[in-house]
């Protein structure tokens, strides 16, 4: 059975991708667990940030929200995918596997999808087309060796080994600026923000780090032994 690693993208009348339109300095990753949607904002002008809010909570029913005082703002709003007539609607009813994040820049909706067969690729340009959504091939190619390398990397991998306290000293970091280059913050300032001995969170955040990391390690030396074509990137701007 063929098996095809599509990449389109798509533009039409939507909340979101409306959004990314008026706001051109806007990128959106959407991941979807069928009953919340994660957006990750990225904006290259952060002072966008309270108008792209306002404009989010007009078209969304936003649970939660936090902002890491930059550029990437983590949104978390009800889910939308099994909207009747939607992307991502088509794709399922087609039985197409879509890939996430769906990716919003510029009016436009990039999506990745694993289809089975070549008529379920037709079907979906033609339902798309047919409802006026302006729909463009990006990239048609067939996996090349074993798919699982690229499907099985899930949450649970990476996190399900940590503790809550962990999570939480994870998150406290990269918030704060801890990753960031040049870093904006310590360890002994998130640990008085958090109200513990710095000895304790620098424990909590190591051990979130390895776990993280040793997650990764398998599907990056799967990343690096696979073939250049299939590293390719959506061509979106960086």
């Amino acid at each position: 059975m063929p098996l095809f690693e599509l990449r389109i993208r798509v533009s039409h009348d939507c909340p979101i991708g409306n959004i990314s339109k008026r706001f051109q300095t806007l990128r959106m990753y959407e991941w979807c667990n069928r009953k919340h949607e994660v957006l990750e904002l990225v904006l290259r002008n952060r002072n966008d940030y309270p108008a792209v809010m306002s404009e989010l909570r007009k078209a969304a029913e936003i649970v939660d929200s936090f902002s890491d005082g930059d550029r990437a703002h983590i949104v978390t709003k009800m889910c939308s995918c099994d909207q009747l007539g939607s992307v991502s609607w088509h794709i399922d009813n087609l039985s197409l596997l879509q890939l996430d994040p769906v990716v919003y820049e510029q009016g436009w909706e990039y999506y990745r999808i694993v289809a089975f067969q070549n008529n379920q690729v037709s079907a979906l340009m033609k339902r798309l087309k047919d409802r006026g959504f302006q729909v463009e091939i990006l990239r048609k190619t067939p996996f090349r060796g074993s798919i699982t390398g690229a499907l099985s990397l899930t949450a649970d991998v990476l996190f399900s080994g940590l503790t809550e306290k962990q999570m939480d000293a994870l998150m406290t970091a990269y918030v704060q600026g801890y990753f960031s280059f040049p870093r904006r913050t310590d360890v002994q300032t998130m640990a008085a923000n958090m109200h513990v001995p710095r000895t304790t969170f620098v424990e909590h955040l190591k051990k979130a780090e390895n776990k993280v990391v040793a997650g990764l390690i398998p599907y990056i030396q799967i990343h690096r032994r696979a073939a250049a074509v299939r590293r390719d990137s959506l061509p979106l701007a960086a």
